[in-house]
């Protein structure tokens, strides 16, 4: 049988125990609902798969996966992606054995993919500074809250579900910090300064252009008129790829995390804790945060040889000048 969905019917594709699953996921383990949904549209890829084979997912053996997780690398699917998915079938099948749905886990043995951890892509600070000129150039109408988006993402290093989930509660009293709720539900409180806190105040005193309809009040900072009630993650990351376009950057360099990337590195460039920088950023692990002294440090090594006098370049720059 030709592996594939073209001519199945959708109750081929339902997985056992997979609402249930999610459930937990969200109720016992504070994944976000972002996540479950990435879990659950991994598990159904890999269940195409499997039914292909004339069973349900919940019934894969070991050798399945491990063929799974091989067709994944012949498809060259990236190291981040089959990581994921393996993930998700790791936590599925320890779910399954411990509420007694399967006496075993057939995924204990899979074989993690190698996944080479790439440096963060950053702007510079000159970048970042003509990306703010461009908000504040932008119509009247948009203006005050594009300069408070980035302001705030680049100001605090929210990441983007925590800038455009904000309650507008965060923001009512003028202070010099925000609390936002994190990956799992964690709560921190992220300091802001006097910049960010002044494009804040500025964009509450039009929020309510943005309200949706005919509703004269929303629980949301950013709210918008689409089904979620705020300004979604997408498209603020399609304001930001067209703020690009007026600054004169790249597009394909612009994402909301990119900004976040250079929130951190622009701040361990001036001398910030890592200690501090973890905990403004929300990283459970340390490791997490490490990655920015990276960037940092090859950003020195560069300028190291570009410009001590002891550098060929800079030796060629000396003698020039004798």
């Amino acid at each position: 049988m030709k592996r594939g969905v073209a001519n199945r019917s959708v109750p081929e594709l339902a997985i056992r125990h997979l609402d249930s699953f999610e459930e937990m996921l969200v109720a016992e383990r504070n994944v976000a609902q972002n996540t479950a949904g990435a879990y659950r549209r991994d598990l159904k890829d890999a269940a195409e798969w499997i039914n292909a084979l004339g069973h349900d997912l919940a019934d894969a053996a070991f050798e399945d996966l491990r063929d799974y997780m091989a067709r994944m690398a012949i498809k060259r699917m990236t190291p981040a992606t089959s990581a994921r998915r393996l993930s998700a079938l790791r936590q599925y099948f320890r779910f399954l054995a411990v509420e007694g749905h399967r006496a075993d886990d057939p995924s204990v043995g899979l074989d993690s993919p190698r996944r080479d951890r790439a440096l963060p892509k950053i702007l510079s600070e000159s970048e970042m500074a003509r990306l703010i000129e461009a908000a504040r150039a932008a119509p009247e109408s948009e203006r005050l809250r594009l300069t408070a988006l980035l302001e705030l993402v680049y100001g605090a290093g929210l990441r983007v579900s925590e800038l455009v989930g904000l309650p507008l509660a965060a923001a009512l009293r003028d202070t010099q910090f925000l609390m936002v709720r994190g990956k799992g539900g964690k709560e921190r409180l992220v300091p802001i300064n006097d910049q960010a806190r002044e494009a804040l105040q500025a964009y509450l005193g039009v929020r309510d252009r943005f309200l949706p309809g005919r509703e004269r009040s929303s629980s949301w900072l950013f709210p918008s008129r689409g089904r979620q009630g705020h300004l979604t993650r997408q498209r603020f990351g399609q304001i930001l790829k067209s703020l690009a376009m007026k600054a004169g950057i790249e597009p394909d360099r612009i994402s909301p995390h990119v900004i976040r990337h250079a929130f951190a590195t622009h701040l361990l460039d001036h001398g910030a804790d890592l200690r501090a920088l973890q905990k403004m950023l929300g990283h459970a692990d340390i490791s997490t945060t490490q990655i920015y002294t990276h960037v940092a440090v090859g950003r020195l090594t560069s300028l190291v040889k570009e410009h001590h006098p002891l550098s060929k370049k800079g030796l060629s720059r000396t003698r020039s000048r004798k």
